[in-house]
């Protein structure tokens, strides 16, 4: 079972979240923090990201450098939650295009967690781009 703890920091509007590692992000509603819809995203990125890094080693492809962008829409009736979202990858390093994309696509439709949480509710689009080690 995974648990995790939140906890006022400082104000009623901002909280700490963290893990059993004692890890943490400060979430809110302040405009100054991560708000909760943010984290989402954010979640989805890095489960994604993890993903294809350990794919793409596994495929003995040099990845030095992975950045991510993730966008998205929200309805806006109550609960206001994703109905369409994007990433966008910028890999950096040797990357054969073909494995990228057989990379990301493992880790939307059989690896990530959180997309498949998402997927009930919202469209996750992909994309990337290969860029050269960066200096």
């Amino acid at each position: 079972m995974i648990e995790v703890q939140i906890e006022t920091e400082g104000s009623l509007n901002r909280y700490k979240a963290s893990n059993a590692n004692g890890d943490s992000i400060i979430l809110g509603n302040d405009g100054k923090s991560v708000g909760p819809m943010e984290a989402v995203l954010m979640a989805l990125g890095g489960c994604s990201t993890i993903d294809i890094v350990i794919i793409l080693e596994k495929m003995r492809q040099n990845v030095e450098h992975i950045e991510v962008t993730v966008k998205g829409e929200r309805r806006e009736e109550m609960p206001r939650i994703y109905t369409a979202i994007e990433a966008h990858y910028t890999l950096y390093g040797e990357i054969k295009e073909t494995k990228a994309a057989q990379a990301i696509a493992s880790s939307f439709e059989k690896y990530c967690s959180v997309s498949a949480i998402i997927e009930e509710t919202a469209s996750i689009k992909h994309s990337f781009e290969i860029k050269p080690a960066r200096s």
